[in-house]
């Protein structure tokens, strides 16, 4: 197959975590700087780069369908797959009509090497530069830590993802300064576990004291934490306004008998008290998570257990996954799953009480200004992101790409709140 194009215009699309979209954002760098030219993902690229998860088999049924989308747009375009999918199971993805290359998680940051090398690809010219904001982003993801060996009953990642990598700190602050000069205006640090990471005796916390003295990041954010990764120390960083008062502590089970199935390293008494720390000092703070529900041997008493539970948390936003078995992991072999029909009544019972949730959290700041970064304009309403993660809209004329601006919350709109300029 042959691409007519003497620069191929490339489509880079992502499923999954924050992780995989720090990836890919680099990855867009690495690409325009090598003189590729980047569309959207339903545009008919020459080139279409996926991102897979396998998380769950939904993700896997998603990144296929993905795929041959792809293909019935332009049915001339390269299909490459990479990722933890791609890591997992590669067979079944080259199995897929157009699928070219397949990267696992080893290889996929040499993927521009491996474009150039594959037979009858024309390779682009080089020179340009990217320029500021070319990839229609406001906040930026940036991998500071990769991989994980706790080996959750449940988890596949540390099969996907098993090398453990620390970015070096110089690296991070001057990869951090270099999106602020080129306009950024939040960056949120990622990565498979990023509380574990340590680079020479530097921590988290030490990684974001000199992040915080050593650039001029408007906003910092965090990905997922786990509740032992949380201390007084880190948690006092959150002076510093630019941090973002918003945490996601991954839950999972509100049971501690599910969590002890699951091999997780905390209870809920450990839980309890790490919320209590953050909400004792960070003001207006959102704290998010994920839970699984329909776990092997899950009780209807320990699945009531966990409503309560996040019932009493007050989350700001509750990500709720139903449990799938993944092949080779402890949970896959469990002779006690759950029957499919109850998992997913207990999955609408959950997402019932993750809505409500949300709602209470929103309506805490009806009436009050604050700051939102503006991202992007559907039919004349923009849309942006509080510091502590409340979605608000507007409508308005200008163009508010990429400025923080004060903004009224005034009611409760679609999955966030409206907004008046204040």
């Amino acid at each position: 197959m042959n691409i007519k194009a003497a620069r191929p215009t490339v489509a880079l699309d992502s499923l999954g975590c924050k992780l995989n979209q720090a990836e890919m954002q680099q990855l867009a760098r690495q690409l325009t700087a090598a003189g590729y030219r980047l569309v959207a993902p339903t545009d008919k690229a020459d080139i279409y780069i996926l991102n897979t998860c396998t998380v769950t088999h939904i993700a896997d049924r998603k990144s296929r369908h993905m795929l041959r989308m792809a293909r019935r747009r332009n049915p001339n375009a390269r299909l490459v797959a990479i990722g933890c999918y791609a890591q997992r199971s590669p067979q079944e993805l080259a199995q897929i009509e157009g699928v070219e290359l397949v990267i696992g998680n080893d290889r996929k940051m040499n993927l521009l090497k491996l474009l150039e090398d594959a037979d009858n690809l024309v390779r682009p010219m080089t020179g340009e530069s990217m320029n500021k904001q070319q990839d229609g982003r406001t906040r930026a993801f940036v991998k500071v830590q990769d991989g994980c060996h706790n080996f959750c009953a449940y988890c596949i990642v540390p099969l996907v993802r098993s090398r453990e990598e620390n970015v070096p700190v110089e690296k991070v602050t001057a990869l951090v300064r270099g999106l602020v000069a080129n306009g950024y205006q939040e960056v949120v640090l990622t990565g498979t576990e990023i509380g574990a990471y340590n680079v020479n005796g530097v921590n988290l916390e030490g990684l974001l004291k000199r992040i915080l003295a050593e650039t001029a990041v408007p906003r910092l954010r965090l990905s997922s934490l786990q509740p032992h990764q949380i201390s007084p120390g880190l948690i006092g960083l959150w002076r510093d306004s630019r941090l973002c008062p918003h945490f996601h502590l991954s839950l999972q089970s509100g049971s501690d008998v599910v969590l002890k199935r699951m091999k997780r390293r905390y209870n809920t008494v450990d839980y309890r008290r790490v919320v209590s720390l953050i909400r004792d000092s960070v003001p207006d703070v959102a704290i998010t998570t994920d839970v699984i529900v329909g776990f092997p041997g899950e009780t209807d008493a320990e699945f009531q257990e966990t409503l309560d539970f996040c019932r009493q948390m007050k989350f700001a936003r509750i990500h709720v996954f139903t449990f799938s078995p993944r092949p080779g992991t402890e949970a896959a072999d469990m002779t006690q799953q759950v029957p499919a029909a109850v998992k997913k009544q207990r999955s609408q019972e959950m997402l019932t009480l993750a809505k409500e949730s949300a709602k209470s959290f929103q309506q805490r700041f009806l009436g009050i200004t604050m700051n939102v970064l503006w991202e992007k304009q559907s039919g004349g309403i923009w849309s942006g992101l509080t510091g502590n993660y409340i979605k608000v809209y507007i409508r308005n004329d200008k163009d508010l790409t990429n400025r923080i601006l004060p903004v009224k919350l005034v009611k409760l709109y679609r999955d966030g709140v409206w907004g008046e300029e204040a």
